[in-house]
């Protein structure tokens, strides 16, 4: 019989397993030998933290990340076609969502393996869930592009689809080019439209915000340079 691929979710912030993971995730974890991972240092570090009796030396860790391609994504999965089960660990939040594991776990299906998703913390659904922004039709978009004017452009075509079709509208930022990103959203939507920032998740610092453009303009802005944030635009 074959194996079955874990998707195991991490925290979001330092200190905060206790928080926001279950004790299944653990349990998981302490059972496995196999592990698929985006980073094999931070892997390391968290299965240990998680598990402390496994003995890392004698884990089987291959790492894939976003460069990663077909062929050592087929590799990687062998084992688990073979019978061995394996767990899939990201460097933030839950596999599969905005991150590498979704080859991963869209390769085990075409393989006719099973894929098991555990629960835990996602930054994404997150910050939908504190937006107040519609959460039944909403869209990711990854990052938006580096250059100001190709930026600009990408925040009013996504305004357009906000307010159009009532769909709350989703993306990220390298950490240390939040602000940067948070002025431009603030000069180039309209007044009224509502903006949401959402920044160190789970963490004692979490800051999380929704007000309209022309009330975002009534306030200094947040410190939220080299903390990781999810940006929301919506109605």
């Amino acid at each position: 019989m074959p194996g079955t691929l874990y998707l195991i979710p991490t925290i979001l912030a330092d200190d905060t397993a206790a928080q926001v993971l279950p004790p299944q995730v653990a349990e998981r974890i302490q059972a496995l030998q196999y592990f698929l991972v985006e980073n094999a240092r931070t892997a390391r570090r968290f299965i240990k933290s998680m598990a402390p009796q496994q003995v890392i030396e004698g884990l089987r860790i291959s790492v894939i990340d976003k460069d990663s391609t077909e062929a050592q994504i087929q590799a990687a999965l062998q084992p688990v076609v073979a019978g061995q089960d394996a767990g899939v660990i990201s460097e933030a939040g839950c596999p599969g969502i905005a991150d590498p594991g979704a080859e991963l776990a869209r390769r085990a299906h075409q393989l006719g393996l099973r894929v098991v998703p555990l629960v835990g913390p996602s930054s994404l659904l997150l910050a939908l869930m504190a937006s107040g922004m519609n959460g039944q039709s909403f869209a990711f978009h990854g990052y938006l592009p580096i250059e100001r004017a190709k930026r600009m452009a990408a925040v009013k075509k996504l305004e357009q689809q906000a307010l159009q079709q009532h769909q709350t509208q989703l993306f990220i930022e390298t950490p240390y080019r939040n602000l940067p990103l948070l002025e431009d959203l603030l000069s180039t939507l309209h007044p009224g439209t509502r903006l949401c920032v959402a920044a160190s998740l789970t963490a004692e610092n979490e800051y999380i915000r929704t007000d309209t453009v022309a009330g975002w303009k009534k306030h200094p802005l947040p410190d939220i340079h080299k903390q990781p944030a999810v940006f929301l635009i919506g109605q």
